[in-house]
């Protein structure tokens, strides 16, 4: 390395805190970062980014995995902006050698979206056509139902599990490794008895994607890995990298872990940054495993734990490290925070769920009057349905709110109609693409669709007829008759050689498809809205290939329907499950029924190692607050919905706010007593069940 670039060098690791720069810095031996919540782990997986680009690695052989495009993005955005930066390095500045193009050179994406890149353009070693098109969940599940039906499952009359629940199995199958019988007796005893009916269903399924030149998920991972394996094609595609970072790697399954040895089988230019403490996916086939025992894979690795948290105040933190440390095992580590003074956490005990929603609204309310708008607070819960009584009282008291989950953009019908057409030019083999097509025209059935779709196949002579040939000799049914030529020269032109652009193909497709859209949905002018949206979404993509691959595996989202009437507010405040909350924070945050069989969840209190996982989703919630953090936990439940007796049940508090961790909350009443005094002190008790509980009570009712 050269003397300007050793400076540059050093000089991008300004601002780094010790570890920060450590990491950033380290040389090509493996590394684990171990980013405590809040520590900066973004801002040092990109310093060690353009560390090594000003260091004199090539961009291009650089491979940066992330769990989302999104979070790809901002990295490769920061890491431009650091090479671009005036460290005075070079004469105009910026860092020798790296221009300002060089992150875009960055392999940088999802693991899904870099596997679908590379098997397109190795997939041939391996025998893979790298036209295929690639499944979404639902398409996933639906081309599971079309087997189960042909297999005569779904008229049993005994019980079989739907398709949604046949593909988790077979998800959690190939994800983990396990054979069948062991992922049905730890995670779906119920399905036990229904074995041999899956095995046989799942091969049918497999056997359908062949037939069709399809991809799931999972098989971009199982292909990705196997190609990996080949003799000839792993040693090509790892010679295109010299670097591979993993951001998140608590969240790889046993699959992507592989993948990232096989990728760099010696361990040399690896770096994994992630933190088991908030490793809470087990049900996508994640494993803390692959963290825990990366020193153990690499004997020589160096690992640099990062505990100085930015985001919260040391006595929330202080609370959040008790609770961990009740783990039984992790990696050591103290979150640290210059922030000393600040409100404590509060421990709030409410008679019911009834109080527990009139607490949280009220002090959200007197929030937001001190000056903390809406949208920078959030309530989060274990499952959706524990906010269902708060979402009520929220709508009584007009309160906006955003719920997160929601529909995904294309998992709208509409959308989804609209993308079929593409895939189908893509792909004529694509079987519910082309049946989704067809069925908008009227008179055509499910018969009729399978009858036009055998005469579609993909052209050997590009010079040929086109796959949809066939269809200009057919007769449609009389009631599309009008819709059928548009529709039969649309699919033509868009499988032939030059279909155009891409926005221009969207823009036909939106022709054809308008009068069917009208005829089949309601709300037809917001519905088309939503496809010109789309159209201008297109012109950013060179092909279409690019544009399904990515829409399938990072589609845009949102939490409200945009086909329905705008909803406009000044603030709203957040609603989300823990889960739904990870990376994620606010300024206050409320955590709600923190009673024994909602957190940890009674569903997942099977095995020391399902209650470790629950007890890290719970440090996942307390650590997204910065300045406030309010624990409810309800002293008893009703039965749901409301009966006319008083019939109830008394909660216990959550397990993980033990003895030893208790006494760092202040404790409080969600309603003040008899003198108005509502807070119990630090490490006060209130015994929920004694005499003078009940006498107290029996006094308010006065």
């Amino acid at each position: 390395m050269s003397g300007r670039a050793a400076l540059a060098s050093d000089l991008l690791l300004e601002g780094l805190n010790p570890s920060q720069a450590a990491a950033a810095a380290h040389g090509s031996g493996p590394l684990l970062i171990i980013a405590g919540a809040g520590t900066g782990k973004t801002a040092t997986l990109a310093h060690r980014v353009a560390h090594l680009i000003a260091s004199g690695t090539p961009p291009g052989r650089i491979l940066l995995l992330t769990f989302t495009r999104r979070a790809a993005g901002e990295m490769l955005r920061r890491v431009e902006s650091l090479l671009r930066a005036p460290h005075g390095a070079g004469a105009n500045g910026s860092v020798p050698g790296a221009t300002a193009q060089a992150p875009t050179k960055v392999w940088g994406g999802t693991f899904h979206a870099v596997g679908v890149r590379l098997l397109r353009l190795h997939g041939r070693s391996i025998g893979l056509d790298p036209g295929f098109t690639i499944l979404d969940r639902y398409d996933s599940e639906d081309l599971m139902n079309l087997v189960r039906t042909e297999l005569g499952l779904s008229s049993r009359e005994r019980r079989f599990p739907q398709k949604g629940t046949c593909l988790d199995i077979y998800s959690r199958c190939t994800n983990t490794g396990d054979r069948l019988d062991s992922v049905l007796e730890t995670a779906f005893p119920w399905c036990r008895e229904h074995a041999d009916d899956l095995r046989a269903l799942f091969g049918g399924y497999v056997d359908r994607k062949a037939e069709q030149s399809v991809l799931d998920y999972d098989d971009i991972l199982l292909f990705l890995r196997g190609l990996l394996r080949d003799p000839l094609a792993g040693p090509a595609v790892r010679a295109r990298f010299d670097c591979v970072l993993v951001d998140e790697y608590q969240d790889t399954n046993a699959i992507q872990a592989e993948i990232v040895r096989l990728l760099r089988p010696d361990g040399t230019g690896i770096t994994v940054v992630g933190d088991d403490a908030q490793s809470i996916y087990s049900f996508r086939a994640a494993t803390v495993r692959n963290i825990l025992d990366f020193p153990l894979e690499h004997p020589e690795a160096t690992v640099v734990t990062l505990e100085q948290n930015y985001r919260s105040t040391a006595p929330l933190l202080e609370v959040s490290n008790r609770v961990i440390a009740q783990a039984g095992e992790r990696y050591e580590k103290s979150l640290w925070s210059t922030k000393e003074e600040g409100a404590p956490p509060a421990l709030v005990l409410c008679l019911d769920e009834d109080e527990q929603t009139d607490f949280v609204v009220e002090t959200v309310l007197e929030q937001r009057e001190s000056g903390l708008p809406l949208r920078r607070q959030a309530v989060l819960f274990r499952a959706g349905h524990h906010s269902l009584a708060l979402e009520l009282e929220l709508d009584r008291r007009n309160i906006p709110y955003a719920k997160y989950g929601g529909l995904k953009f294309v998992e709208m019908a509409h959308v989804k109609d609209l993308v079929a057409f593409l895939r189908l030019a893509e792909n004529p083999r694509d079987i519910l693409a082309g049946t989704r097509v067809l069925l908008l025209l009227p008179g055509v059935g499910p018969a009729r669709a399978r009858e036009l779709l055998s005469l579609a196949t993909p052209s050997a002579d590009e010079a040929g007829p086109g796959p949809f040939a066939g269809w200009s000799e057919q007769r449609p049914p009389t009631a599309s008759a009008a819709s059928w030529p548009a529709l039969v020269a649309l699919m033509n032109d868009l499988a032939g050689p030059d279909p155009g652009e891409l926005s221009t193909q969207i823009h036909r497709i939106r022709s054809v498809y308008a009068p069917l859209l009208e005829r089949a949905y309601d709300n037809a002018a917001a519905r088309l809205r939503d496809l010109e949206q789309l159209e201008h979404l297109a012109a950013g993509f060179s092909d279409r290939t690019q544009f399904l691959s990515e829409l399938t595996l990072d589609p845009p989202s949102y939490t409200g329907d945009y086909a329905g009437p705008p909803y406009l507010d000044e603030d709203y405040l957040i609603l989300s499950t823990m889960h739904s909350a990870k990376g994620l924070e606010w300024d206050a945050v409320y955590v709600i029924n923190a009673a024994d069989g909602n957190i940890p969840s009674d569903m997942a209190t099977g095995s020391p190692e399902e209650i470790d996982e629950e007890l890290r989703l719970f440090y996942v919630a307390l650590t997204r607050a910065k300045e406030w953090l309010y624990v409810c936990c309800p002293l008893r439940y009703y039965p749901v919905p409301r009966r006319p007796t008083d019939t109830h049940g008394y909660a216990q508090l959550t397990r993980f706010i033990s003895p030893e961790v208790r006494p760092y909350f202040v404790e409080r009443l969600a309603r003040p007593g008899a003198d108005g005094e509502a807070t119990l002190g630090p490490g006060a008790r209130m015994e929920t069940g004694g005499v003078a509980e009940i006498r107290r009570r029996l006094k308010e009712s006065w």
